[in-house]
């Protein structure tokens, strides 16, 4: 795992720009700890920081092809699971290798197969190939958008990085957001392509990027099908059970300390214990790691989306599948502390405005990364799966707008915390309607199985938008946390042949027995505790200690105490002086969301500086 950075110009001679270049580079140290590397020519510039998880000693970046016709440059982050297979066949086709590792397999398969080597490669990734042949950049990311890179078009060619702290590194690109910036950053529905900060784009999951000097084109080399499922009930649980050994096997793979993320749950239970039995064939035990807070348990109060606290499941677990556990436990005046939200805000470069549970991630990925390298995560199987309570509700899957923002049955709501805006603000952004048009725009071209019903099609719908506008916004949350602690983290659950497959097994088959992800339990039903196989889902944890609100309270209360601060041109003073004075614990959603989005926005304000036009 690494990050990576460049710079392609076609009229300037970047030869005399290699401190901007190194600067891009610098500012991803954290998702590389371990090595940094630059190549640059005239017109090119590529960089790359280094995470040592395959062959340390051999895999450094950026690797080179040398050929009569020109160089060949590859800088790549993620990891490529299939990367042995591949090797076999490219020395079969006369290639020589000087590494162990899956990134000179990459470039040597770029240079057998083309823009095409994606077609073959099964993987969370990232690349840039800057191809001297033809002096065109192709920049390249995974299918499912596991692994982020942004570019930035200029008036010569284009910036790009992992994250876009490397792009503003670069003079060439302006500290701006506009509205749009702003309103995909509060509608909570992740629009491919595009980014937070004006000027800058996300290259899409699936999709390849290439610059040359005839301009910027696009091309998709994979999206979600729609196809005909033809396996009985009981061949799609075997399929499924299938795909989860074979994945779960093959990102176990890594040259350094691998654990897993346990929460109690199905999805992260499944996970740890498919590792235990296949580390427990070497000779090893699995290491497992979940996160708690001071007094979690024993206050637990259910709030209709948290069912139950995840220790006594963790617990469970581990001494059925005898994994070396370890709980995080973290406390309250740690997730308030401001220096941990202006790190925060730092890794994501925009202010993510939800709550403790980045913060929380933050800090358990800190505390993994001290014993382990590498972690394998059930992020996302509520989305493969169906696993969310609101894909359940009638009123979410019929209304016309993304289904998780529907806050009650029938209740069309987007972002019921907007009172935190001033009122000119929230009329401008008209975050309801531009939910909307983003929904309609996203539901235009999902396809319909031959002889599919009403139900199945309203249920692939549902689906569809969770693994193309959901999903990415956790993606997004668990790279930015992770890598930012320098912890590499898998997610088995993304696995495009298991999204491909399970997408298109009907949701009467999803749901066999009437509860969420009954498909996924069937599956792992011989590996798991019943109590475990049994859970009711319950999402990632969010602190419930009153000190916590108390603290935000206290920081709102001394921000209102500089009322020339930037963050009151979106904030309203007196709406955000009314959170401060609520009576209680201040857990009420609106008031709670209410400080932190004010607190996140003003440490962005603080940490970048930055041009808004909300108007």
């Amino acid at each position: 795992m690494c990050g990576i950075a460049g710079w392609l110009s076609y009229r300037r001679d970047l030869t005399t720009r290699a401190e901007t270049v190194d600067a891009m580079i610098d500012t991803l140290k954290r998702r590389g700890p371990d090595d940094s590397g630059r190549w640059i020519d005239r017109h090119a510039a590529l960089g790359n920081r280094r995470l040592s998880v395959m062959d340390p000693q051999g895999g450094r970046q950026p690797m080179t092809a040398e050929s009569d016709d020109g160089t060949v440059v590859l800088v790549y982050t993620g990891e490529t699971y299939n990367f042995r297979e591949l090797r076999g066949e490219l020395r079969s086709r006369g290639h020589a290798f000087r590494t162990d590792g899956d990134t000179e397999v990459v470039l040597r398969g770029y240079l057998e197969w083309g823009e095409s080597v994606v077609d073959r490669l099964n993987g969370m990734y990232a690349f840039a190939v800057w191809d001297g042949r033809t002096e065109q950049l192709h920049l390249i990311r995974d299918r499912l958008g596991v692994k982020p890179l942004f570019y930035h078009p200029t008036d010569d060619g284009v910036l790009f990085g992992s994250e876009p702290k490397a792009i503003l590194a670069n003079p060439l690109a302006e500290r701006t957001v506009d509205l749009t910036g702003l309103r995909e950053l509060f509608s909570y529905a992740k629009t491919p392509g595009l980014a937070f900060w004006e000027g800058m784009r996300e290259v899409e999951p699936g999709t390849i990027v290439t610059v040359g000097r005839d301009g910027l084109r696009t091309r998709a080399y994979w999206s979600l099908r729609t196809l005909e499922h033809t396996d009985s009930p009981d061949a799609t649980v075997d399929r499924v059970r299938e795909l989860l050994d074979d994945i779960s096997e093959r990102q176990l793979l890594a040259d350094v300390p691998r654990c897993t993320l346990l929460s109690g749950g199905l999805d992260s239970s499944t996970l740890t214990a498919l590792a235990a039995r296949r580390l427990k064939r070497d000779g090893e035990r699995v290491r497992s790691f979940s996160v708690d807070f001071i007094g979690y348990t024993a206050n637990f109060v259910s709030d209709g989306i948290r069912e139950s606290p995840d220790a006594p499941y963790v617990r469970d677990l581990v001494a059925h599948c005898g994994s070396d556990h370890r709980d995080i436990v973290l406390d309250a005046k740690d997730l308030a502390d401001p220096a941990l939200r202006a790190e925060v805000v730092t890794a994501y470069d925009f202010p993510p405005c939800v709550g403790d549970m980045n913060a929380s991630l933050y800090l358990l990925s800190k505390e993994v990364r001290r014993h382990s390298t590498v972690a394998l995560s059930g992020e996302c199987a509520d989305e493969v799966f169906g696993g969310y309570k609101w894909m359940y509700d009638a009123g979410a899957q019929k209304a016309d707008i993304f289904p998780w923002l529907v806050q009650g049955v029938g209740d069309e709501t987007v972002d019921p915390f907007e009172r935190a805006f001033t009122p000119d603000v929230e009329k401008s952004l008209g975050l309801a309607e531009y939910a909307r048009e983003s929904y309609r725009s996203a539901v235009a071209g999902i396809e319909r199985a031959p002889g599919e019903d009403d139900r199945e099609f309203t249920m692939r719908t549902v689906s569809y938008l969770h693994l193309s506008r959901f999903m990415q916004l956790l993606l997004e949350r668990k790279d930015r946390m992770s890598m930012a602690a320098g912890l590499e983290v898998r997610v088995p659950y993304c696995d495009h042949r298991l999204v491909e497959y399970v997408y298109n097994a009907p949701w009467s088959m999803k749901t066999a027995d009437g509860r969420e992800k009954s498909l996924l339990r069937s599956a792992a039903a011989d590996i798991l505790p019943r109590s475990v196989a049994e859970r009711v889902k319950s999402p990632y944890p969010s602190t419930q200690d009153p000190l916590y609100a108390a603290a935000l309270r206290d920081q709102a209360r001394d921000l209102l105490a500089s009322p020339n601060h930037p963050v009151f041109d979106l904030v309203d003073q007196g709406l955000l002086a009314a959170a401060v004075a609520e009576k209680g614990p201040a857990t009420t959603q609106g008031s709670r969301s209410a400080l932190e989005r004010a607190l996140d926005l003003a440490a962005w304000f603080d940490a970048y500086a930055p041009t808004v036009r909300p108007y």
